[in-house]
């Protein structure tokens, strides 16, 4: 099975961080798209969405974003729109999301990567904020 993992990341967010972290913790090195730098194209962002499962609404991000300026909050506007917002502001796209062999995933919690990792994690690995999330022997801790 191919290690070709595509991570659209946000260098700024904590979340995003530590799931590339984990993401290299298991000896893969991602791509790392900084998509705030260079967006996904409206036709791979309905891709995106499509593949991860997810609704346009569900990949909207409301926090630190135009969000309400942009009235997105009105649960009535239709898919079409929001991919358009999103588009246009790409901050609204939430993150990290991650494609690999094994699908595509909005990873948050940042330990969601774990299921789309082929390869097992090789060390301890603690996020940021200090949680321990695998042990020493590479084991997920519950």
């Amino acid at each position: 099975m191919s290690t070709d993992i595509i991570i659209y990341h946000n260098p700024e967010c904590g979340t995003s961080r530590n799931a590339l972290a984990m993401i290299r913790n298991a000896g893969i090195e991602p791509h790392v798209v900084e998509y705030l730098k260079t967006p996904p194209a409206r036709p791979l962002l309905v891709a995106l969405i499509v593949r991860a499962g997810l609704t346009p609404r569900q990949l909207l991000r409301e926090k630190g974003t135009p969000y309400e300026a942009l009235g997105l909050a009105d649960a009535t506007l239709p898919d079409d729109l929001l991919i358009d917002a999103m588009v246009a502001h790409p901050i609204l796209i939430n993150r990290p999301l991650v494609v690999s062999p094994l699908g595509v995933k909005l990873c948050r919690p940042s330990e969601a990567v774990l299921d789309l990792l082929p390869s097992a994690q090789r060390g301890a690995f603690a996020k940021e904020d200090g949680e321990q999330v695998i042990d020493a022997s590479g084991a997920r801790v519950s």
